[in-house]
């Protein structure tokens, strides 16, 4: 794979994973399998309620639904083929194999913010325009929601897959990570970045910036709208119908700007951090919801009570 070859010359890359000794990858193998686990049980059960519960026909519950789809997705594109890794000594992935991980990892993960940001819109009525709730935030509109996250992500996706490989690799197609990291591939492409890096900067702005806006501004609301509510009951009530939703927001969000703050010079320390936005968020989440949530422990205590009831 030597020369000054472009993309067409690369049929495959080599992902090197955690750089740990060949003895603990059965021990990565067996974790791995352990969370992911539970973030298909989690995930499932979530989306199981909400579909057969009609108390949970609503338009919190239809976007949690939603929200869990995708935790699970990102997750499944990603974890099943480091798994495989892990046992295997040819560690490759094919070029377009690895397109398509990339493609679909920044789909589900931009596709997740716009959620949130809808999450938050749906709190920010139900907090501080509860009259007009039913009106504003109907199934119709709850639907063009959803359908716009995944319109915005498709379209991050396309721009990111486009610009990241349609750049030359020359001496080397080993990716330092467990998964297509779009950092990993600029690192070992010897094209000019420059297009790359506006990409980026076009798509941080004007595709996730405004979610973190709306996510923001809707919290801003939230609180000022609570702190004015004259009983502290009224005020626990309100801000207990936001909490799970603000501790998901900042477990993804958290996670993620760590992974980009840490140092490129520290790849195995990204790797680690990786693991708790791909495996560890999409586990925690369906835990926040039905743990802080009782509409949600109730309709699951209704399906426990219904099993055991027929056997």
């Amino acid at each position: 794979m030597g020369g000054a070859g472009n993309h067409s010359d690369v049929t495959d890359f080599i992902l090197v994973g955690f750089r740990v000794r060949p003895e603990l990858h059965l021990l990565l193998f067996l974790l791995f399998l352990l969370i992911y686990g539970m973030v298909l049980l989690g995930n499932l059960s979530m989306i199981g309620i909400i579909v057969t519960d009609s108390q949970l026909n609503t338009p919190m519950y239809f976007l949690l639904g939603n929200l869990s789809f995708i935790d699970l997705s990102y997750s499944t594109v990603i974890v099943p083929k480091a798994m495989v890794d892990f046992l295997s000594e040819k560690k490759t992935v094919s070029f377009a194999g690895c397109a398509a991980q990339f493609f679909l990892f920044a789909l589900f993960i931009v596709t997740e913010g716009y959620v949130l940001a809808a999450m938050a819109y749906d709190r920010f009525i139900a907090i501080c325009n509860p009259l007009l709730y039913s009106v504003h935030m109907s199934r119709r509109l709850c639907t063009q929601l959803v359908a716009g996250s995944y319109f915005c992500g498709w379209v991050s996706s396309i721009l990111q897959v486009s610009v990241t490989f349609s750049v030359s690799f020359c001496a080397s197609r080993v990716i330092d990570h467990f998964y297509c990291d779009s950092y990993q591939i600029e690192k070992i492409s010897c094209s000019n970045l420059l297009v790359n890096k506006m990409v980026s900067l076009s798509l941080a702005a004007f595709i996730i910036s405004p979610t973190i806006v709306v996510i923001v501004v809707s919290y801003i609301y939230i609180v000022t709208t609570a702190l004015r509510i004259p009983s502290s009951e009224g005020r626990k009530k309100a801000f207990s119908t936001c909490s799970s939703h603000l501790g998901v927001v900042s477990l993804l969000y958290g996670t993620v700007s760590f992974v980009y703050l840490t140092s490129p010079s520290n790849p195995e320390l990204r790797k680690v951090a990786s693991v708790f936005y791909i495996l560890v968020t999409p586990m925690l989440n369906p835990l926040i919801y039905s743990l802080r949530n009782k509409d949600v422990k109730q309709a699951l205590g209704k399906i426990l009570w219904k099993k055991k009831a027929l056997s």
